[in-house]
């Protein structure tokens, strides 16, 4: 199986500092739609992993989650993509659970559930915990500049084993042609 695990935030859609909070504010990074698509149709099974502590700062309750998770699919839906299943973290970072990425608790669910091996596997996010949470599983680490990927980059911790795009679609680029750059 070909298998993408991406983060939501800052890497699909518009990242805000205290959260998505509504389908309203839901808004798709410019050309993270159709590379979903493109992954799609070539083949790929597309999972999001994604930390949401604004449920646990009550911002937002599971129901506007899922409104939010319905605009967003509904949207790659539209782009001709399907995001095959949405894994999140509902606590705050102060809870310390083990599914609140940098921990890896989000990724060996997505491997039990979905009975695959995360070695190699690309993770495609923003931030360090994103990073950390792939490495942690053995997963191929790829950071995006959007949202506070430009940021991350300055990490002083960062380390060397990922690649680094532009955005979703040049990452995607990067997959599905790997001998292109």
């Amino acid at each position: 199986m070909k298998l993408l695990i991406l983060e939501r935030d800052g890497v699909i859609n518009e990242d805000f500092d205290t959260a998505v909070k509504s389908p309203a504010e839901w808004k798709p990074i410019p050309g993270s739609l159709a590379a979903i698509a493109r992954l799609h149709r070539a083949g790929w099974h597309v999972v999001v992993a994604t930390n949401q502590s604004g449920i646990a700062r009550k911002w937002l309750d599971l129901d506007d989650l899922a409104l939010i998770h319905d605009k967003m699919h509904r949207a790659v839906a539209e782009a001709g993509g399907l995001i095959d299943a949405v894994f999140f973290c509902p606590h705050a970072a102060n809870e310390d659970c083990e599914c609140r990425k940098p921990k890896p608790g989000l990724y060996l669910d997505i491997a039990s559930r979905l009975r695959v091996d995360l070695n190699s596997v690309p993770v495609i996010g923003h931030s360090m915990a994103d990073l950390l949470a792939a490495r942690a599983v053995g997963a191929h680490p790829i950071l995006v500049k959007t949202g506070k990927g430009s940021e991350t980059l300055t990490h002083p911790n960062l380390g060397s084993d990922f690649s680094v795009f532009k955005d979703l679609r040049s990452a995607v680029d990067g997959l599905l042609t790997p001998d292109a750059g």
